[in-house]
């Protein structure tokens, strides 16, 4: 295994990613962990899924992620986890995978059906999901997961045309992945009209403008400024282009 990636919703601040990292640590010691995201969109698997889909790309073959976004934490939605072009996928069955899937070659699913002596109903994440992942680590796999097919996701968009998370520099990542079909069209975005740049030194100080990210999704950002908070922007909104 080459890493653990941890991607949640549970903040910068509180115990919940060090005692998750606790667990890892006590049954796989010898794989890294990476912190990679700890703000995606709160309670929110949906869009979620799509921040995940898109970095996902920044590691190689053989990591494993394990994906908290749970607001449905102790109810009836199952645990699973995905593989996908190489990558493993631990986290609850909500949606948070499925952008993964649905981008993927040949996605495989399975259920989890070990079940921890202790596991509190609200944090999975240290209590389920974090001892799988560290057996499937270090290949003590045995009785943890059992196979099955996937056919509910035809409706599921590869794409979203919506806000999905917006950064510490307050710009926006939508979950669009760039097409050259785009390119000098007008993006539209809660009653604005923002013209495609290359980089921010192209446009004038406190200037909108939509740009294809390092992750490859299309995003709105200020040049020296926050376009979160100049073009009053939320995870959720809806975008759409239109001729220049």
């Amino acid at each position: 295994m080459t890493c653990f990636v941890l991607f949640t919703d549970f903040g910068p601040s509180g115990p919940y990613i060090g005692q998750m990292e606790s667990v890892l640590r006590q049954i796989a010691p010898n794989v890294p962990v990476i912190n990679l995201l700890s703000n995606a969109p709160s309670a929110d698997p949906r869009l979620s899924s799509y921040l995940l889909a898109a970095l996902r790309h920044s590691f190689p073959v053989d990591s494993m992620f394990l994906a908290v976004v749970d607001p449905g934490v102790g109810g009836t939605r199952r645990a699973v986890v995905l593989q996908a072009d190489g990558q493993i996928f631990v986290g609850p069955d909500n949606g948070l995978l499925n952008t993964v899937a649905v981008q993927a070659q040949n996605p495989q699913w399975s259920e989890i059906v070990w079940k921890p002596e202790q596991c509190s109903m609200s944090f999975h994440g240290r209590d389920l999901f974090a001892p799988v992942a560290a057996k499937l680590a270090i290949h003590a796999a045995d009785d943890l997961l059992q196979r099955f097919d996937r056919n509910d996701l035809s409706d599921w968009p590869q794409d979203l045309a919506e806000v999905i998370y917006c950064d510490y520099y307050g710009n926006a990542m939508t979950g669009l992945r760039y097409l050259e079909a785009f390119v000098g069209k007008i993006l539209n975005v809660n009653d604005r009209a923002i013209k495609q740049a290359g980089t921010f030194s192209d446009v004038e100080e406190h200037q909108a403008f939509w740009y294809k990210n390092s992750s490859g999704l299309v995003e709105i950002a200020v040049n020296k400024g926050r376009a979160e908070q100049q073009l009053d922007l939320k995870p959720g909104m809806r975008i759409s282009f239109s001729a220049a």
